[in-house]
């Protein structure tokens, strides 16, 4: 039986990869005032930061629409025999709870299952891609789902920011309010949790943020994958990717950009690390 993967645009996964490995990316809604996009179609992730930092209209974010995602079951009934849907965590968004609605909307659907990443960027995307690569081997649907709930518990990351602003004015800062309200420059360090925001250190340079990001990644015993993304800072992702070439190859690194359903709650400075493996 065929199996299939779909997934939400939070988990930020590059383009040439989705399309290898036969990904349906479900976009999140990203909101202008009264302008709606669909992200990642109707508005580009380059696109995005670039009204994020001119607009003076601060953007912000819905899930997607029922709709989309039963156009996917209905496409995939045609492909595949199961499919799993790994979503960002519940505790940000209610995507899960989208697909699930959807289910039952949908005129033709294959055998549905759909699992809460707890995560959300790459961190996600690992989970997926790796559950993508399964599928694409010849993996049943349980073998699928058992391969992303063992992956779900060896998945971290660390996020970097110069601002907190994007996640409070969102109201995504979960646990790490308790960074808000310094009166000193700092560039918060923060990292998922049982798929809740919480603070994971602050540095006062962003050259000690990006050197949090670099220890954090070397503090794994054994890297299976990793992901460097960023919102706008590119060369500083890839100054990072080539530090990091000891701990695993540069080459094999994925490199991706922070998409708009996200980059909207963090902001253009975001420099993000994600890795599946073991301590």
């Amino acid at each position: 039986m065929t199996v299939k993967i779909i997934t939400d645009s939070s988990a930020s996964i590059p383009p040439d990869v989705v399309e290898e490995l036969g990904l349906t990316i479900i976009p999140s809604m990203i909101h202008f005032g009264e302008d709606v996009y669909r992200d990642g179609v109707d508005l580009t992730t380059e696109q995005f930061y670039e009204r994020l930092t001119t607009d003076k209209t601060h953007p912000t974010t819905s899930v997607p629409t029922p709709q989309s995602f039963v156009d996917a079951y209905e496409k995939l009934a045609e492909e595949a025999d199961e499919v799993v849907v790994i979503t960002i965590s519940q505790k940000l968004s209610a995507v899960g709870d989208v697909a699930r609605q959807a289910m039952g909307l949908a005129k033709k659907r294959p055998r549905v299952e759909i699992i809460d990443s707890t995560w959300a960027l790459m961190s996600e995307g690992l989970i997926v891609v790796t559950a993508a690569r399964a599928a694409k081997d010849g993996a049943s649907l349980d073998e699928v789902m058992a391969l992303v709930r063992r992956n779900i518990s060896r998945t971290d990351l660390r996020m970097a920011f110069d601002t907190l602003k994007y996640l409070e004015r969102g109201g995504r800062i979960g646990k790490a309010q308790a960074l808000l309200g310094s009166m000193l420059k700092i560039n918060p360090i923060l990292c998922l949790k049982d798929g809740e925001i919480y603070p994971a250190g602050r540095e006062h340079s962003r050259s000690k943020a990006v050197e949090n990001l670099y220890n954090f990644a070397n503090s794994f015993s054994h890297v299976e994958e990793m992901a460097i993304g960023d919102g706008t800072t590119p060369e500083e992702a890839d100054r990072l990717a080539e530090r990091l070439n000891d701990k695993f190859p540069a080459e094999r690194i994925f490199r991706f950009k922070v998409t708009a359903a996200v980059g909207a709650h963090v902001g253009p400075h975001v420099l993000a690390v994600a890795i599946l493996g073991d301590r």
